[in-house]
């Protein structure tokens, strides 16, 4: 017989784990949120709008709210947004990044969302963090081991590691941060290849990246092993090649999902290796968006 807590943490994981998608870009930048229960495959639902449309913008997450920040309306922008995840309902304003950005990546624990990289007028290696649980303005964390944008991002409890992204080519490397800390991030390791506008997810031991351009479109998931520095390695691949994707992840699923003119969710269990699965859809197709969860592997 399985104790009780473990009979609540599979409750958790099966019934509440929620993967958000945000902004992006159709025809025209979008203030779409919409969700799904990542333990049941399906379309997603929609959710509520961010407070202004925008893309290439950066998701992170604790266990009852998600925020997105940075990004491109008709300009780049500084705007951190946050909705409780268990809920519905459109994005309440939560303060803003140091300054504006676009093309960045989002990581987090349970009480720090990491934004790390990304575009003003040239790449940045600033990271900075919010306090997920009180509003108000971003302060400087440290840097990134080299300035980039069009990375990603993923954790364990403990640590985050930002990967790829784009300086006069696609970048390889993955770094690595201690989430409580403060502090520049340490060379990790790298991924298989270099590519930037990929995708992240993690459980609280693996962070699987998918996706991106090489410069061309990839259908590539690697892994690493959140809590041993070393390079990638593969998983397996995508349903299609595609970038500019989302990711998110349960505790046992990870999810990628929208990408080039395309609106197709994805999923591998994170424990195995293979190829992905079409799990569903996204409302719109869509690009340039991004994922959180209230179950990814920083919680």
């Amino acid at each position: 017989m399985y104790p009780a807590w473990l009979g609540s943490l599979k409750k958790k994981d099966s019934d509440a784990t929620r993967a958000l998608w945000g902004g992006g870009y159709t025809t025209t930048r979008v203030d779409t949120i919409d969700y799904n229960t990542v333990s049941t495959t399906g379309n997603a639902t929609d959710f509520g709008d961010l407070t202004v449309a925008r893309y290439r913008l950066a998701g992170a997450g604790s266990e009852t709210r998600a925020l997105f920040a940075g990004g491109y309306t008709s300009s780049v922008n500084d705007t951190i947004d946050y909705v409780t995840t268990a809920s519905t309902g459109n994005a309440t304003d939560f303060g803003n990044l140091t300054t504006t950005k676009r093309a960045l990546a989002g990581a987090s624990s349970n009480t720090r969302a990491l934004w790390g990289g990304g575009y003003t007028t040239s790449n940045t290696n600033v990271i900075e963090y919010s306090t997920i649980a009180s509003t108000g303005n971003a302060t400087d964390f440290g840097d990134l081991t080299i300035s980039r944008s069009s990375l990603t991002a993923a954790a364990s409890k403990t640590i985050g590691l930002f990967a790829g992204g784009y300086t006069t080519a696609a970048v390889q490397r993955l770094d690595s941060v201690t989430i409580a800390s403060l502090g520049n991030a340490s060379d990790f390791g790298n991924l298989s290849v270099g590519r930037f506008r990929l995708a992240g997810a993690s459980s609280n031991t693996r962070a699987l990246w998918g996706g991106g351009s090489e410069p061309t479109a990839s259908d590539v998931i690697d892994y690493n092993t959140i809590a041993s520095s070393g390079n990638s390695t593969d998983f397996g691949d995508l349903t299609a090649a595609r970038t500019n994707l989302a990711g998110t992840s349960s505790p046992t699923r990870a999810l990628f999902a929208g990408g080039d003119s395309s609106n197709v969710i994805d999923y591998v269990t994170i424990a195995s290796t293979g190829n992905a699965t079409d799990f569903g859809d996204t409302s719109q197709t869509r690009n340039q968006l991004v994922g959180t969860s209230n179950g990814h592997g920083g919680l």
